[in-house]
C-alpha cells in the first residue's frame, strides 16, 4: 500500500478537525480550560464571581481625592504633588465610569479622558503609585515597557497586546477589562529624535498608542495568535453563540511615565535663552527637577513626540528625586518596605529574626542614595550587606542577629564573629543533620543506618574541614550504600547496619565486608572481588544498582 493511499484527503481532515472541536480539543492538544475541559466539565464560575464583585465595586465607587492620597501615603514616601494629581484624575475618571455603569446612555456622551504623564527619575515610586491605586479600586492593571513595542507587532509586541492582557487579567471578562488601567513605562524611549533623522518605528508606535488612548476597538485575538483563534472557535462551540471578539478602550485609563532625563536640558536652554550675567549663572545651578516642572507641550514635541500623542496626555506631573532622608523613611514607615521583605525572607529559614539598629538604617539609606537609583538602591545595599548572612545562617543554630553600623562597614567580619560565637552549638546542628540523613536513608532504602558517636564526630569534623553540608558529605561518601546494602539486606535478612569511624573513613571497604558477611550468613559463596567486571563491593562496573541487583538475582 502506498503512502498516498494511507494519507487522509481534505474531507477527512475537515471531519477530524470538526470532531476534535466537538470534543473541546485542538489538533495540537491545547485545551483552553485546562483540566476541567479535559474532564468534560465546564470551567468553574469563580472567575465570573470575582468579575461581578469588581464591577460592583466600580459601580459603587465613592472615594474622595484625599482618601486616595492618604492610602498612597501608607506605601509611597514623598511625591505629594504626584499623589494629589493622581487622586483627582482617578476620582474624576471612575466617577464617570460609575455613571456609565448606572446609566448606559452616559456612554454615548463625549468625555475627555484624563490620561496621565508621570515624569521623574528611576526608583521614585511612579509604578508603585499606579499599582497601589489599581489595587485600591479593584480594577485590572497592566504594566508594560514602551521599548518592547514595534509598529507592526511582528518584531516585538503589538501595542494592542496590552489591552488583551487586561482581558486575560480580568479572567476573560471583557466588561471588567474595559474599565482597567494600563501603565506604560519608559515612554521617553520611543521619542523620534530628529537630530539623527526621524525614527520611523518610534513614530509608528506613538501613532498606534494614541489611537488606543483615545478610543478604538481592539480584537481580542491578534492575527498572529493561532492558539487564540482556535480558542475563540472552541468558545463558540461550547457556548452555542459567537463570543464578543473586541474590547473598547473608551474607558481604559492610560498612565505613561519616563525619566525624560534630557528634556530638562531643553527646558533650561529655553528658559535661559537670551539671559546673560550673574542671574543666568545662578539660575543654571538649579537641579533637573526644577526645570522639569516647567516643561511645556512644545518641549515634548521638540523632544521627539508627535503633537497628537502629547495631546492625548493632558494631565502631567513631575515626581521629585528621593533624598537620603526619604529613603530612610521608606525603610521605617512604608508598608511596602524592602527591609520588611528581607526580614520575612530570614523568618522563612527556621524563624531567623533580623533586626537593624536605627544608626544602621541611616547608613543603609546613605549608601542607597549614593547608588543614584532611587528606592531601588535600598535593595542593592541590603543584598550586598546580607547576602552572606542568607547563605550561611540557615545551616547554623543562629536564630537572631542584629545589623549594626559595624556590620554595614564590614559584613563578612560581622558574620564571622557571629559564627565564631555559635561555634560550639554548630556541632550540635551538624550532629542533628547526621540523624536526619539516617532517617532519609531508611525511608528511601528500607535499611537502617546506626551511627555511633565516633562516626558522628568524624563526619562533623569532615564537614567543618571541607566546608560541606552533612547531607552532601554523606551522599558523596556513602553513594554505593543504597544499592550495596539493599543487596546485603536481601541476602541475609539483615535490616540494620552500624556505622563506625572505620566505615566513615573507608566506606567502600566496609561495604564490601558487609556484603561478604551477608553471603556467608546465607550459606552462599563470596562474590569474586573484581571478577566479571565487578568492583570489590559486588556492584558491576559501569552499571547502576538496579541492573546489578538483577544480575545478582539471576546468578
Amino acid at each position: 500500500m502506498s503512502t498516498k493511499d494511507t494519507e487522509p484527503d481534505a474531507e477527512q481532515w475537515q471531519k477530524r478537525l470538526h470532531d476534535l472541536l466537538r470534543q473541546g480539543q485542538t489538533p495540537f492538544g491545547f485545551s483552553p480550560f485546562g483540566q476541567a475541559a479535559e474532564a468534560g466539565q465546564e470551567p468553574p464560575d469563580e472567575a465570573e464571581k470575582r468579575a461581578a464583585e469588581a464591577l460592583r465595586r466600580i459601580e459603587q465607587f465613592n472615594l474622595k481625592p484625599r482618601e486616595i492620597r492618604d492610602y498612597l501615603d501608607r506605601f509611597v514616601i514623598q511625591q505629594g504633588e504626584a499623589k494629589k494629581v493622581l487622586s483627582v484624575a482617578i476620582c474624576d475618571h471612575y466617577n464617570h465610569v460609575r455613571r456609565c455603569l448606572r446609566n448606559p446612555a452616559q456612554r454615548e456622551k463625549e468625555y475627555a479622558k484624563q490620561n496621565l504623564l508621570l515624569i521623574g527619575p528611576t526608583g521614585v515610586g511612579k509604578t508603585y503609585l499606579v499599582r497601589c491605586i489599581a489595587k485600591l479600586i479593584g480594577v485590572p492593571f497592566v504594566k508594560a515597557d514602551a521599548t518592547k513595542f514595534s509598529e507592526t507587532g511582528y518584531v516585538g509586541s503589538d501595542v494592542e497586546d496590552m489591552v488583551r492582557d487586561l482581558v486575560r487579567i480580568a479572567d476573560g471578562n471583557v466588561e471588567l477589562a474595559q474599565y482597567g488601567i494600563i501603565y506604560i513605562d519608559e515612554v521617553d524611549k520611543i521619542a523620534s529624535q530628529s537630530t539623527a533623522g526621524r525614527d520611523v518605528s518610534g513614530r509608528g508606535v506613538q501613532v498606534n498608542l494614541l489611537k488606543l488612548m483615545e478610543e478604538t476597538d481592539v480584537n481580542l485575538h491578534s492575527q498572529t495568535d493561532l492558539i487564540g483563534q482556535m480558542q475563540a472557535i472552541l468558545e463558540m462551540q461550547r457556548g452555542g453563540r459567537r463570543p464578543k471578539r473586541t474590547v473598547s478602550t473608551r474607558h481604559i485609563l492610560f498612565i505613561v511615565s519616563g525619566a525624560f532625563d534630557k528634556i530638562a536640558d531643553q527646558v533650561r536652554q529655553r528658559i535661559h535663552q537670551g539671559k546673560i550675567g550673574f542671574q543666568s549663572a545662578g539660575e543654571g545651578r538649579e537641579g533637573d527637577s526644577h526645570y522639569l516642572k516647567q516643561v511645556q507641550t512644545q518641549d515634548f514635541i521638540n523632544y521627539g513626540f508627535e503633537p497628537e500623542f502629547v495631546g492625548r496626555l493632558p494631565v502631567r506631573v513631575v515626581c521629585e528625586p528621593l533624598s537620603a532622608a526619604d529613603l530612610e523613611q521608606i525603610l521605617l514607615a512604608s508598608e511596602g518596605s524592602i527591609l520588611r521583605q528581607y526580614q520575612e525572607d530570614f523568618l522563612g529559614y527556621d524563624e531567623i529574626e533580623l533586626t537593624v539598629t536605627r544608626e544602621a538604617i541611616a547608613e543603609i539609606a546613605r549608601q542607597a542614595h549614593a547608588e543614584n537609583t532611587g528606592a531601588r538602591g535600598l535593595m542593592t545595599v541590603l543584598e550586598r550587606t546580607l547576602r552572606d548572612f542568607k547563605f550561611e545562617l540557615p545551616s547554623t543554630p543562629v536564630k537572631a542577629f542584629e545589623v549594626t553600623t559595624g556590620v554595614m562597614a564590614n559584613p563578612r567580619q560581622g558574620l564571622n564573629a557571629l559564627l565564631k560565637k555559635n561555634k560550639a552549638a554548630q556541632r550540635g546542628v551538624l550532629r542533628e543533620e547526621v540523624a536526619k540523613y539516617a532517617e532519609r536513608f531508611q525511608t528511601e532504602c528500607g535499611v537502617k543506618l546506626e551511627f555511633d558517636d565516633e562516626a558522628v564526630d568524624a563526619l562533623v569534623d569532615l564537614s567543618v574541614a571541607a566546608d560541606k553540608t552533612i547531607r552532601a558529605l554523606c551522599e558523596e561518601r556513602f553513594r554505593n550504600f543504597q544499592h550495596g546494602l539493599k543487596l546485603a539486606a536481601q541476602t541475609s535478612n539483615r535490616a540494620t547496619f552500624c556505622v563506625t569511624r572505620a566505615v566513615v573513613e573507608e566506606p567502600d571497604k566496609e561495604l564490601a565486608r558487609w556484603i561478604t558477611e551477608s553471603y556467608g550468613a546465607a550459606g552462599g559463596t563470596k562474590p569474586a572481588a573484581g571478577g566479571d567486571g565487578e568492583s570489590e563491593t559486588g556492584v558491576p562496573r559501569g552499571e547502576d544498582g538496579e541492573n546489578a541487583g538483577r544480575r545478582k538475582r539471576r546468578g
